[in-house]
């Protein structure tokens, strides 16, 4: 069974909760880029670092290519923060105010309960503890909802492999009519290359008449097969066809494709190195164009 082409761009996001203790409230957040390798990257905050090996796990499970960005953002949401009353340090406060008012009298104001709460430290914050199952429910939940993200990526880019899988065939017909072209231009015809090739080794035979037989027939060679561009149109051909398997195979493709481009683009060289004829060279450039197009949409391509 076949599968579609996926593109290695996209972004996803999911948001969730768990009622603790402590109440929590994230989100995922999911990026994808071009990249010739698969390469995770992570950023969880504090407290946060045993989902690590499990998150990176679940995106090598799902992709082959692409530069994969993960980030994730935690923060409670209890209504009321406890607050303990650190009263061996207010004692302590009540203790020193008592002293410097005997040693001065009353150049030091009595303290006010208000005044001895703001000093830092006598009123802390009291995190709740969490008991193990509670931060076991916690991560399973967060490893949940990055499923529904990276699934989420995965349709993105599968979405956008679709669209470019219909551009990619329109650039392959492209290539194959320019290929049509060649062939049936004048100078790749058999008797236009024959007479070329008389008229060459004529040429040949006036400059150096006493050239001998033997190597008379290796520059006779030499010219047929510099003048004969149906080899690399053969190959062209060869190579859509291949395209197009690939494309209609599905998967992460797009090494293989690439490679067809360099394919392609050798082919497209040499015909131009043995064009003789201004035709023949246009469409030469044209080939070239057109595959440089479609490498352009490779690139994107798992």
């Amino acid at each position: 069974m076949s599968m579609p082409i996926g593109s290695m761009t996209g972004f996803a996001r999911s948001q969730g909760d768990v009622s603790g203790p402590p109440a929590t409230v994230w989100t995922w957040e999911a990026r994808s880029v071009n990249s010739k390798a698969l390469d995770v990257r992570l950023r969880l905050p504090a407290g946060f670092d045993s989902l690590e090996a499990g998150a990176r796990d679940a995106v090598m499970r799902r992709f082959k290519r692409g530069s994969v960005s993960l980030s994730l953002t935690a923060a409670r949401t209890d209504d009321q923060p406890a607050i303990r009353l650190n009263e061996a340090l207010l004692a302590q406060l009540v203790d020193i105010v008592g002293v410097w008012r005997e040693r001065v009298g009353e150049r030091v104001a009595p303290p006010t309960m208000d005044g001895l709460l703001a000093v830092k430290g006598v009123l802390e914050p009291v995190q709740e503890t969490e008991d193990e199952g509670a931060a076991r429910a916690r991560d399973a939940a967060m490893m949940d909802g990055l499923a529904r993200t990276l699934d989420a990526l995965a349709a993105m880019r599968a979405e956008e492999g679709a669209r470019l899988a219909v551009v990619l065939n329109g650039q392959l017909d492209a290539i194959a009519e320019l290929v049509r072209r060649a062939a049936n231009s004048a100078s790749a015809r058999p008797e236009a290359i024959r007479e070329r090739l008389r008229a060459q080794v004529a040429a040949l035979l006036d400059a150096s008449p006493l050239l001998p037989e033997e190597r008379l027939a290796q520059e006779a060679a030499l010219l047929a097969a510099k003048a004969d561009v149906r080899e690399e149109l053969d190959r062209l051909n060869a190579h859509v066809e291949a395209a197009r398997t690939l494309l209609a195979e599905g998967g992460p493709v797009g090494r293989k494709l690439d490679f067809l481009c360099q394919e392609f683009n050798r082919e497209a060289n040499t015909l131009c190195s043995k064009s003789s004829s201004i035709d023949l060279t246009r469409i030469g450039l044209d080939l070239k164009a057109a595959i440089d197009q479609m490498r352009e949409q490779v690139q994107n391509i798992e």
